[in-house]
């Protein structure tokens, strides 16, 4: 079976873009190939931190299960890619914030990139390297982030790659196979699938706003506690 056994439909002359913050569209263009790609680059680079990994790994997973309807994939293919692109991609991110990755946060305008670095900092120092670099996975911006700041602050490269390994498995194969159980235990799972996207991009988004809300919280204990100084 072909990786993407939709793209020669999808790419002929006339048809639609692909929307490539749509899960959805993003499978049924380039199949297990676009899980690769689009999982290196949220993790590898940063420009993108706004593409959908969570929700694509579980749509992909979804879309494993045969029900003779719409899409799919191949859940060996879909399983290699997803940890491929996501491995790949943490280890050119921290190649990448050795290189320069501090000057390359510097000159981006982007909110959300200076916000996910914010958090990726207060990640290893709160947790040290190998549970930061776990966690991180978990979480949307931090993951594409906190690659190429691990690289910048020299964490060591050995430790790196050990934990980024651990994490990118957990983060894609637990993503993928939720996706497939879910798609074998419910008959017809593709009606409910955008409803279902949306919970799992909420849910991944839970992390983050835990974390703002903890850092908001700690600035204004320590503001009081200068104020009360």
């Amino acid at each position: 079976m072909p990786l993407c056994p939709q793209f020669c439909a999808l790419a002929a002359p006339g048809q639609l873009a692909v929307d490539v913050l749509d899960a959805g569209s993003l499978l049924t263009a380039f199949g297990a190939l676009g899980v690769a790609v689009v999982l290196f680059a949220e993790t590898g680079l940063l420009v993108g931190f706004f593409l959908p990994g969570d929700s694509l790994l579980f749509t992909a997973g979804l879309l494993c299960v045969r029900d003779g309807t719409g899409v799919h994939l191949s859940l060996s293919q879909v399983l290699l890619a997803a940890v491929g692109g996501a491995l790949a991609g943490a280890q050119a991110g921290y190649w990448i914030g050795r290189r320069g990755g501090r000057a390359l946060l510097a000159r981006s305008r982007s909110r959300h990139l200076h916000e996910g670095a914010e958090r990726a900092e207060e990640l290893l120092a709160r947790y040290g390297h190998a549970k930061a670099i776990v966690l991180a996975r978990f979480v949307p911006v931090v993951r594409t982030v906190l690659n190429p700041l691990a690289g910048a602050l020299e964490v060591p490269a050995r430790v790196f790659l050990l934990w980024q390994v651990i994490g990118g498995l957990a983060w894609t194969v637990g993503l993928v196979l939720a996706g497939y159980a879910l798609g074998s235990s419910i008959p017809n799972v593709d009606r409910y699938l955008l409803p279902l996207v949306a919970l799992i991009v909420l849910l991944s988004l839970l992390p983050l706003a835990r974390e703002v809300l903890r850092s908001r919280r700690t600035r204004r204990d320590r503001g009081t506690a200068g104020g009360e100084a």
